[in-house]
């Protein structure tokens, strides 16, 4: 059983450890824990594992966020990956900091990677894991606040919730959906 995982984020200094690169954030952190490497591939950085017997291909698009969708179909295609074993790991502003959510479908709800990807795959039908980064931002200051970093308030909290967002990459891929979202979702 093959698996893509697909953390959402931009490439470049200036977004790293922003909220919109939370995606990102939890794949370097999987790749450290299990000693994988990055390769810069086509229109991604690319690594593999094997996990229970299944194979985890992760990837973090180099297309940018708003065409997050192109990586992602390019991967699926090259690897042979149905749908159903797709993961997208995105944030979530409607989400408060501490939340983690899986969801078999859903809408984009604003967010231009996921809308890039729902146009490119003609439907919202794949799994996505929500990691709230909460909404504490002016009115009309939303892009300026997902591309900044965490508050060194949030800060703390961060590892423990890349650490349970992995264990919930690993149970999509052993249990399933249905299952990890009856076990993590708060």
């Amino acid at each position: 059983m093959k698996y893509l995982i697909v953390g959402l984020g931009n490439i470049g200094p200036e977004y790293a450890d922003t909220r919109h690169n939370i995606g990102f954030m939890i794949l370097d952190e999987l790749a450290k824990q299990e000693s994988l490497k990055f390769y810069n591939m086509r229109h991604a950085y690319y690594t593999e594992y094997s996990y229970k017997g299944r194979m985890l291909h992760l990837i973090k698009p180099t297309t940018y966020m708003n065409l997050s969708g192109k990586a992602l179909n390019h991967w699926m295609k090259e690897l042979k990956i149905p749908q159903e074993n797709v993961l997208v790991l995105v944030d979530d502003i409607a989400l408060p900091l501490g939340t983690l959510r899986l969801k078999p479908k859903g809408s984009a709800a604003g967010h231009n990677g996921l809308k890039h990807i729902e146009l490119t795959l003609g439907n919202n039908n794949y799994a996505r894991l929500r990691f709230g980064v909460s909404d504490n931002y002016p009115k009309g200051r939303q892009v300026d606040y997902v591309l900044s970093g965490f508050d060194d308030d949030e800060k703390p909290e961060l590892p423990a919730l890349i650490d349970r967002s992995i264990e919930m990459i690993k149970a999509f891929a052993t249990i399933g959906t249905e299952l990890t979202m009856t076990k993590f979702n708060k």
